[in-house]
């Protein structure tokens, strides 16, 4: 924000805390003060237009914003900041933990507002905004799945409390409405979908777009969909289908066409997929960032986060990172109270102009273990560096050394694509062969080794068919106590005890059912992975068949982490074929015969690369001390 514009929005706003009683906000050691009466809000819902017409009807769409504002500034000529969370699941499934819906009175006004982002902020003084996208709930149009018109959905409606774009009090038809009681400065935050929307609208550069707080959020809908040329089975269509009105609107027949013809089954990166890369308009980035996502996130995979971060880093803005143990979590759901308190200083900063110095603070923050939480300067941390380790041959076939130094030429090492195996298989009995991996390891680490950041894996492989997947997995072998991901809640477990953030009013509760950490006592944890398709080494905008017996080497990514591997433990990595819980098999699941040489693992590691002791004797694992697989595939939908 520029000290123009600062000064402007504080001459606006700030008032004395004294002078509570005729101010739009009042501050009160260093955060805006509940001063407005929650049960007198302004309910209203206002459809924006958004320019295009998704379901060729010959009418521009028009999308719902459900809007709870406090009453008491705009009787005084006062504006107010927004929270916006626009989102596809305010009818269809609901959003945060008690699968909260919009509701309605007899009349259409809008009575309930799902999360608490209503009952907190808005007697703190500012308006919270509920958008449903284009072709969801009482929204016109047609679901394009983080194309255009999700985009323009939410995007049209900060234009419009900006005083550019046309808003109406009624679906068709009606009278014109403005926002004549917004600042025009709006934060976007939502969890998953919501959050990836938050992305996409900061990526176009919108003005009045302050702040943006996404959670578990997608920065490339390739990347959700599909990964380095494989494809996780999922396909955007079906998701379409799930949120929109009525479960698919016949009129959104052509658009649904679009889906499907622009999202091959393969692993191809179509036009589809570029529109949808919020990553490749970082640079337009005006907004700041707070950015949150778990580490054990499986569904929203961590590598959005770790693109998107390094993306928008390069453009400069304010940024704050929190990295948790838990899966596709909320943090309301897993660190409440700091969660609250946090989210209300960001928005007093960015929203309200108050300077409580949180931009000065640490930017980061880690859990390292269940509960315990490390705050640190920026993220990565200063002095990560890139370390390349080498895979070796051991005394046993399949199972190896994992070094500094590469492997002599001519060494090879085979496995077999397995589609019912994958990773989780992989990493138990480290110290056997199996013909479907083959897994290479350090010697106990002495001191810990710290990995933070988005890594990669180069494999030269020879192929016995046309189709070839190859998966690469880290996995820290030694004991620990973690969050348990895989279970469900994904790290968390509801309590029998509620708490209230915020004000209460009949139809819209401020209270929630606590949580706790579900934990578990495991002796190995997988903690990055990567997949390829080697048909696209040559390019991801198209695969080819590949000549078997011939070499072919090419580069994919690891999942973006912060984990340390603790001294006395082993870090090891396994390559197999089909990673059966995420990846599609290829047509034809061939033999594959990895070159070492040829073959490396590239880490952004704290500290300089493992120092490892000499091995000290099997490397055993306790069948019952792991993360128990998921009853389904780990891929689904967002939400």
């Amino acid at each position: 924000m520029g000290l123009v514009a600062l000064a402007a929005l504080l001459s606006t706003l700030v008032v004395p805390a004294a002078a509570a009683t005729s101010a739009a906000f009042a501050v009160r050691d260093g955060v805006s003060q509940p001063i407005h009466d929650f049960g007198k809000a302004v309910r209203e819902t206002v459809w924006v237009d958004i320019g295009l017409d998704g379901d060729r009807d010959g009418v521009s769409d028009r999308v719902a914003a459900d809007i709870i504002r406090p009453r008491e500034p705009a009787s005084r000529g006062q504006r107010v900041p927004v929270v916006m969370d626009a989102s596809p699941y305010y009818s269809c499934c609901g959003r945060g933990m008690d699968s909260e819906r919009k509701t309605y009175d007899s009349a259409g006004r809008p009575v309930g507002f799902p999360l608490y982002y209503d009952n907190y902020f808005v007697p703190r003084g500012y308006a919270v905004v509920l958008v449903d996208l284009s072709g969801t709930n009482r929204s016109e149009g047609c679901v394009d799945v983080g194309g255009r018109s999700d985009i323009a959905s939410a995007k049209a409606v900060v234009d419009w409390l900006n005083g550019r774009a046309r808003g109406y009090d009624a679906r068709s038809g009606g009278r014109p409405v403005r926002a004549s009681w917004a600042s025009g400065a709006t934060g976007m935050i939502g969890k998953s979908y919501d959050g990836t929307i938050a992305n996409g609208v900061a990526a176009t550069g919108v003005d009045g777009l302050r702040t943006i707080v996404p959670i578990g959020a997608i920065s490339s809908w390739y990347d959700y969909y599909r990964s380095d040329g494989v494809s996780f089975g999922h396909d955007p269509v079906g998701l379409a289908q799930r949120v929109e009105e009525n479960g698919g609107r016949r009129d959104c027949r052509a658009v649904k066409s679009q889906l499907v013809a622009g999202a091959p089954k393969n692993g191809d990166f179509t036009p589809l997929w570029t529109e949808r890369d919020y990553v490749r308009h970082a640079d337009r980035v005006r907004a700041s960032v707070f950015a949150v996502h778990g580490l054990g996130d499986l569904n929203v995979k961590t590598i959005h986060f770790g693109q998107w971060w390094d993306a928008v880093a390069r453009s400069g803005v304010a940024r704050k990172v929190w990295l948790g143990q838990a899966g596709h979590v909320d943090p309301f759901d897993f660190r409440r109270a700091e969660w609250v308190r946090t989210l209300h200083r960001w928005f007093d900063r960015w929203l309200l102009g108050v300077d409580n110095g949180i931009e000065r603070e640490p930017s980061a923050s880690v859990e390292r273990q269940p509960d315990q939480w490390v705050d640190e300067p920026s993220w990565p941390a200063p002095g990560v560096a890139p370390v390349t380790l080498h895979p070796r041959s051991g005394d046993t076939p399949g199972l190896g050394r994992l070094d500094t130094e590469a492997a002599a030429e001519g060494a090879t090492e085979t496995f077999t694509d397995d589609p019912r195996q994958d990773e989780f298989d992989w990493a138990l009995d480290p110290d056997q062969s199996s013909s479907a991996r083959v897994l290479f390891s350090t010697g106990p680490l002495t001191k810990d080794l710290r990995v933070a950041g988005t890594g990669q894996v180069t494999v030269t492989v020879t192929s016995s068919t046309p189709t070839a997947h190859v998966s690469a997995a880290l996995v820290d072998y030694g004991p620990a106590t973690i969050r348990d991901y895989l279970a469900s809640g994904e790290g968390i477990r509801p309590l029998d005890t509620r708490s209230c953030w915020g004000a209460d009013r009949q139809g819209d509760s401020a209270c929630y059912r606590d949580t706790a950490a579900t934990t578990k006592e495991v002796d190995l944890e997988v903690f990055a992975r990567g997949w390829a398709d080697i048909a696209n080494h040559a390019s991801l905008e198209k695969g080819e068949p590949l000549r078997p017996g011939q070499p072919y080497t090419m580069t994919f990514r690891l999942s973006t982490t912060d984990h340390v591997v603790p001294a006395g433990h082993r870090l090891a990595v396994v390559v197999g074929g089909t990673d059966g819980r995420f990846v599609v098999a290829p047509a034809q699941p061939p033999e594959v015969s990895l070159d070492l040489a040829g073959t490396s693992v590239r880490l952004p590691v704290l500290g300089g690369p493992p120092e490892a002791g000499a091995p000290a004797g099997p490397l055993r694992v306790d069948p019952g001390r792991v993360l128990a697989k998921p009853d389904v595939r780990v891929n689904r939908d967002t939400n």
